[in-house]
């Protein structure tokens, strides 16, 4: 039987008595309709998980004994950071939660030209919680007990400019006659680098080479912005990563 996981950012240990709140708890009551000696698990993105059995159940609240640690980890042994030019509404939070899903490490939303979203001050506070509440969700789903860090937003060139120097970093480029099979991987990282709806300026992408981006073309056929960077993940899993195809 697959066990129920919530994120909690509390400390955690063997033995203790938590409290759960707000939209964790509200999800264990009212969707899940948890009982009283109902198991739970719950992970504070430290590493390992912790299983526990519910102790009370109140409006709102839920108080957990914590029985036992488990070292369980589905880390990909590739690290991955994925630059994603920010895109409108739902299309943003599937590429999140699935590129949480994919294994990636860590997630950095970026102002592009052709970009049709313009978020600023508190509206981008906002968006960029509820990015973090995305990966948080999907970690949730998928088994990994460390939620990838969503980024503050920055403009692409902004970002160029400070990055230094990277290895495999990688552009999602139709026009490039160049694949990934075409590279051998100098360490266990890599960064993706995903366009708008509209795709990069000549500018935006002469920066990147500049800045150590290689474009790269996956096949034939051009990818929405939702697809490209999905797509883009797991081919690097199933090359370097912690995919298996037999």
């Amino acid at each position: 039987m697959r066990l129920t996981r919530i994120h909690t950012p509390q400390p955690l240990a063997v033995g203790a008595l938590i409290d759960l709140d707000g939209m964790s708890a509200n999800h264990a009551i009212r969707v899940l309709r948890m009982q009283v000696g109902q198991p739970l698990t719950v992970f504070n993105g430290s590493g390992g998980e912790y299983h526990g059995t519910i102790d009370r159940v109140g409006r709102g609240t839920l108080s957990l004994r914590i029985d036992a640690f488990v070292e369980q980890e589905v880390e990909s042994p590739l690290s991955i950071t994925l630059v994603q030019a920010i895109s409108k509404g739902e299309r943003m939070d599937y590429t999140v939660q699935k590129a949480v899903e994919l294994g990636v490490h860590a997630i950095v939303p970026v102002f592009s030209a052709r970009a049709v979203v313009q978020l600023k001050g508190e509206r981008l506070d906002r968006r960029t919680s509820h990015w973090q509440a995305v990966a948080v969700s999907a970690c949730e789903q998928c088994g990994r007990n460390r939620v990838p860090d969503v980024q503050p937003p920055l403009p692409l060139n902004t970002w160029l400019a400070n990055i230094g120097s990277v290895a495999n970093a990688f552009m999602m480029d139709p026009e490039s006659s160049r694949a990934l099979s075409d590279f051998t991987p100098a360490c266990d990282q890599a960064m993706v680098l995903s366009g708008p709806e509209g795709g990069f300026t000549a500018q935006e992408a002469d920066a990147a080479r500049q800045a150590g981006f290689v474009g790269v073309r996956l096949g034939p056929r051009v990818l929405r912005t939702e697809t490209a960077a999905i797509a883009m993940l797991a081919a690097l899993q199933t090359l370097w990563g912690d995919f298996r195809t037999g």
